[in-house]
């Protein structure tokens, strides 16, 4: 592989010549030199510097999407020659939705790491619109996410089936009533996750279903992840709905509890995502833990 491929592929990812230095662990001068030698063969800028900022010309952004492809390529080869002499190697890149990478997929990934210990696994986190577009954009080969949208270029295979529970502080006055209503909701105040998340997407969606909007519900607060939203019913008398895998432990604690609502329930399955009619064997050997994990 062309290590200025690399050093560009690492400027162009970070927009910086010095934290791309740092990743590749050699001088702020070495990458200024195999930048400029590539600008040399192709006869063309590569990025536009202006003061301490720079920005991929159009030529660089043509090069990095040939670039991820060659990568992608080197990437299989180093896994599927490996696996003739049954020492498995290579780099598998993932991403996960918030709630499953902190409490679905870590016993995955360590029961994979046992089987396969050669092979390295990259894991990002990101809600799921995040999770998607860099699926997209190839800088990663397999994402699990919450909910399932409708983008073309994306296969979804169910997963796991999860239930969204309307949870708050076992100190809340509303724990004695036996039924929240649906009216009930629109007087309540809620934390909920940021637009762009899985989760919202289907709670806006449940909630629909039984003619309550979600701009009925008050809002006090959006947050970006499954673990803020628990610290702040914990110290608030506000509600949530929430996935039944991610608050076991504060239920089992008895510090969360889980409160029924009329004619309301929210059912959903996590997805694993590839990109359509795009497959290598390492993603499959990965696909195929975690089915085995869950006996799907």
């Amino acid at each position: 592989m062309d290590f200025r491929l690399k050093v560009f592929s690492a400027v162009a990812n970070r927009l910086s010549f010095t934290k791309a230095a740092a990743e590749l662990y050699i001088t702020q001068p070495a990458v200024s030199k195999h930048i400029q030698e590539l600008e040399e063969t192709y006869k063309i800028k590569l990025f536009e510097r202006n003061s301490s900022k720079i920005a991929l010309t159009p030529a660089g952004e043509i090069l990095l999407k040939h670039t991820k492809n060659i990568f992608e390529i080197y990437r299989e080869i180093d896994f599927d020659m490996s696996s003739f002499i049954n020492e498995r190697q290579g780099l598998l890149r993932l991403g996960a939705s918030t709630t499953i990478s902190q409490y679905i997929i870590p016993p995955v990934l360590a029961r994979f790491h046992q089987k396969q210990k050669e092979i390295k696994v990259n894991l990002v986190n990101g809600n799921t619109e995040q999770i998607e577009n860099a699926l997209i954009n190839k800088e990663i080969e397999i994402g699990i996410v919450e909910g399932q949208s409708k983008n073309q270029s994306i296969k979804y295979i169910p997963f796991l089936k999860d239930e969204l529970v309307l949870v708050c502080n076992t100190k809340n006055p509303l724990v004695k009533q036996q039924e929240i209503l649906l009216e009930d909701l629109k007087l309540m105040k809620f934390v909920t996750r940021e637009r762009g998340s899985g989760t919202l997407e289907v709670i806006e969606f449940a909630l629909k279903q039984v003619d309550v909007k979600i701009t009925d519900l008050q809002i006090e607060m959006q947050l970006g992840s499954t673990e803020s939203i628990k610290s702040y019913l914990l110290n608030s008398d506000c509600f949530a709905f929430m996935s039944i895998h991610a608050v076991d432990k504060e239920l089992k604690n008895n510090e969360l509890i889980v409160l029924d609502v009329e004619h309301l329930s929210i059912e959903r399955y996590f997805y694993i995502i590839t990109l359509l009619g795009k497959s290598d064997s390492l993603s499959e050997l990965f696909i195929q833990t975690i089915g085995d994990y869950y006996n799907l």
